[in-house]
């Protein structure tokens, strides 16, 4: 079948890590590991809703214990979570999450798929959840996945049949999950899959069960187990000289992003899964009992077995090499048999096992990171055979390029190299995340090509295949194009090849707030992706809105320059929010893309390609005070917002914070979580009371219950107990309910009508109980559910306010919420006598 070729391409390339990292260098325990692997004949696939969310004990357990092909089907790729490290949200977000993912199977063994779903925030149950998800179409991705990659055993993170005890998207993982078990084998369900995939029954169907589903450990000790099959994670291996449950740990700490970052465990380590579907093995360290994992598995592999189980039981460590005749007569057996899948599968293992028994390296890099359609690219090949075996590179095929013979001995240690050119075609398509190419909705993203649903990232954009003849035997290994780098402080890198447009335009500010009817200077950067770049840049506004000079002419001489271009944009008399967006005209072609890179040393860059485009906001808004501290938390673009409605914002680190050195701020704010990630703040507490005290404003955002250390438990002068309570649906009804308070009535009026058109949820973390000194300003509940009270408490301290608020205004004000920028500058101005200047402020 066609795509499961592209499949198995696909496992290739993750085993040699070649898309975006340094090759793998296999040293002789590395090689007898994955011909361990060759001989097992299993698969696993570990199903839940997020990154973060999988179990990385079991995962590395199933993949370095049993040895069996293992994989985590990740419904979404966290695009809806917070970020700890970086600006990221959203779609960005779903980005660096989805490689913080590929980096942990590197490290566990597994492989990465997901479903078109969107983490859309937290719901509170499955019904809210498969309301704004696609359920067919998330449901069809959960058994496309299973129909491709066959496994024999499914094991669900969560439980679903506990609706409403936790995440939304947690239990509806696991509800699609159980129903996918046994339509993958319905061929009536979603046929036309069936012509690039066939059906599939799974054995056995898994929950992986814990302490915490029962709430507390007492419980689960009176549990009745006997569905229940008990396995210890934390095996030793000798070989590798570290244990699986410090492999876990390494593996779950790639999730930085999400402050997963943790220590490694040693010593026995209890898993418990319970049966769903299926029969149960009556021995829990045979947990593919019953099941053929030999080479008996498939028509024709009892020969592959005969010589795979030798080469397995004699393995040469000294000299691996003298393996190499048989696993030549193995893959010339493996590539004759008739079951595509095995076939697929092991043919890409065994060549992996080939290539590291002779020390063969093979790369093609190409001299840039980038090209654009209708260019070429530089690409430099290196093959060095490191063995005394007979090996000959007769040729090379660069992507569609024609094939070029060459007809070389590859002798030991002698690096052969060669610079081969490569058309770009003028009709190349933009290298991009394939789920970012269409709009998409808030629960789904638009992926039509069945082909590339599961995928964990796009296929490489080129490709070259090395034709070799090794010990006579011809063989074709293609290695992807990247570009290999180097950097004085980061040494040897690795980043994938992209084709982008010749040119590219982004707006510093991705919403433009207009405060009065005033013109705005708004710049725009076009970056340059050629030399002597030429053309002109339209920008495209919405009706009442003006624009002077909306036709501008670019020059750019030198490829990765830039030149700001300024239009003067004039705003409507009345309150109005719409977009604006540029259009660059190159040599003929129209390019509307913004490119955003995205570089952390934990993850491969990624280069994104996003439309260009910029919210533009007409308010009324008035404000008090023009000096604003703000304390950075796990990182928003609040300040960059509050800059945009004409506030001066200073950035404070906790560690400058003396006595008397806040009173030059009107305000003073803590970014969202600066209790969670800021350790020096707990040193601070008292400074940050007197400014108080003192008559100043303090306003903190949101901190999540239960995660600072217990002298921070007075984060507030007044008893404060933070909670988990939040209200996910943004459009549910907000209650005003103190109305006569100055917050709601200073220097802006608010209304009800100031909270529609917020994104992804009202708030998070409210307060649950506070001291009578505090003013609840604000009511608000989701569907079903008893009033919240505790987004948005006010206080007076001495002379001045505390402020404490769940509202996530570290989305609604980069989203361009109107309403969200009037409440912020009332929470800002509280207090103040009058408002600075007569006139609502200059944008």
């Amino acid at each position: 079948m066609r795509y499961f070729l592209v499949w198995c391409c696909g496992l290739l390339f993750l085993i040699n890590g070649l898309q975006a990292q340094a090759p793998k260098k296999y040293s002789s325990t590395d090689i007898f590991q994955a011909i361990q692997k060759l001989n097992f004949l299993g698969t696993a696939l570990y199903v839940a809703a997020h990154p973060d969310d999988e179990n990385t004990r079991l995962i590395s357990y199933f993949s370095n214990e049993l040895k069996a092909r293992t994989a985590y089907l990740s419904l979404t790729r966290g695009d809806g979570g917070q970020n700890l490290i970086g600006p990221e949200l959203q779609e960005l977000l779903g980005v660096l999450r989805t490689q913080e993912l590929l980096a942990a199977r590197r490290v566990d063994g597994g492989e990465q798929f997901f479903t078109r779903a969107i983490d859309f925030g937290y719901s509170k149950n499955p019904k809210e959840t498969l309301n704004i998800w696609d359920k067919d179409q998330v449901l069809a991705d959960v058994v496309w996945v299973i129909r491709n990659l066959k496994p024999d055993i499914i094991v669900n993170r969560f439980d679903h049949r506990t609706s409403g005890t936790t995440h939304g998207q947690h239990t509806s993982s696991a509800i699609l999950s159980v129903e996918a078990f046994d339509l993958a084998a319905d061929k009536k369900y979603h046929p036309e899959q069936l012509n690039l995939a066939s059906a599939w029954q799974p054995k056995r169907l898994f929950f992986n069960t814990s302490w915490w589903f029962y709430g507390s450990r007492e419980n689960f000790e009176k549990a009745d187990k006997s569905n229940m099959l008990q396995v210890d994670t934390g095996v030793y291996y000798p070989l590798q000289g570290i244990s699986n449950n410090e492999i876990a740990a390494k593996a779950s700490s790639q999730h930085l992003c999400q402050g997963f970052g943790r220590l490694s465990t040693r010593g026995t380590q209890e898993e418990y899964i319970e049966l769903i579907k299926g029969d149960l093995p009556a021995d829990p360290e045979l947990l593919f009992e019953g099941i053929d994992t030999s080479w008996s598995r498939v028509k024709g592999g009892e020969a592959i077995g005969e010589i795979l189980y030798d080469v397995e039981n004699n393995f040469n460590f000294k000299e691996p090499t003298k393996h190499l005749p048989q696993l030549l007569q193995a893959y010339k057996l493996i590539t004759e048999l008739d079951d595509e899948h095995w076939r697929g599968i092991k043919q890409s293992e065994l060549q992996v096992v080939i290539t590291a028994l002779c020390g063969l390296y093979l790369e093609a890099s190409s001299g840039a990171a980038t090209a654009y359609p209708g260019s070429s690219a530089e690409v430099n090949i290196e093959a060095v055979n490191r063995s005394e075996v007979d090996i000959k590179l007769k040729g090379i095929r660069l992507g569609d390029a024609s094939y070029q013979q060459v007809g070389q001995e590859l002798k030991n240690n002698e690096k052969f190299t060669l610079k081969i050119d490569l058309p770009i075609a003028s009709d190349a398509q933009f290298s991009n995340h394939y789920w970012l190419s269409k709009p998409w909705t808030k629960g789904m993203y638009t992926v039509e090509d069945l082909e590339l649903i599961g995928k964990a990232e796009n296929p490489s954009a080129y490709t070259a295949q090395f034709q070799l003849s090794i010990n006579g035997y011809d063989m074709d290994i293609n290695r992807a194009v990247v570009h290999r780098y180097s950097r004085p402080d980061k040494g040897e890198l690795y980043q994938p090849f992209s084709v982008i447009p010749k040119a590219t335009a982004s707006f510093s500010d991705k919403v433009l707030v207009f405060a009065d009817n005033r013109s705005l200077d708004i710049p725009l950067t076009i970056s340059a992706h050629k030399d002597s770049l030429k053309g002109e840049v339209a920008l495209q506004y919405p009706e009442g809105w003006k624009v002077d000079n909306p036709v501008q002419p670019i020059e750019i001489q030198k490829k990765g320059d830039q030149q700001v271009i300024v239009f003067k944009v004039t705003p409507p008399d009345n309150e109005d929010s719409d977009f604006i967006y540029p259009l660059l005209r190159v040599n003929g072609r129209e390019i509307s893309k913004e490119l955003v890179n995205i570089d952390y040393d934990h993850i491969p860059a990624q280069s994104v390609l996003l439309e260009s485009m910029a919210k533009v906001v007409r308010l009324n808004i008035e404000k008090s005070g023009e000096h604003i501290g703000y304390i950075v938390g796990a990182g928003d673009k609040v300040p960059e917002s509050l800059e945009q409605i004409g506030y001066k914002v200073h950035m404070i680190d906790p560690l400058d914070i003396e006595a008397g050195t806040l009173d030059r701020y009107d305000a003073v704010v803590t970014g969202i979580r600066a209790y969670n990630v800021l350790e020096s703040i707990k040193f601070k507490q008292r400074f940050l009371f007197d400014y108080v005290e003192n008559g100043g404003n303090l306003i903190i955002q949101y901190n999540t219950a239960g995660r600072w250390a217990p002298q921070l438990q007075d984060i507030a002068p007044y008893p404060l107990t933070i909670s988990r309570e939040r209200v996910t649906d943004e459009n549910s009804a907000v209650e005003i309910i103190a109305r006569d308070h100055p917050l709601v009535n200073f220097p802006n009026s608010i209304s009800e009508e100031d909270f529609e058109g917020w994104v992804q949820e009202r708030g998070l973390y409210f307060p649950n109980e506070w001291g009578q000194e505090f003013t609840p300003i604000l009511s608000m509940h989701d569907e079903g559910e008893a009033p919240a009270e505790g987004s948005l408490l006010v206080a007076p301290y001495g002379k001045g306010n505390y402020i404490y608020t769940g509202l996530s205004f570290f989305r609604e004000l980069p989203a361009g919420v109107p309403g969200a920028y009037k409440l912020f500058a009332n929470m800002l101005s509280i207090g103040k006598s009058s408002v600075e200047n007569e006139n609502p402020i200059k944008g």
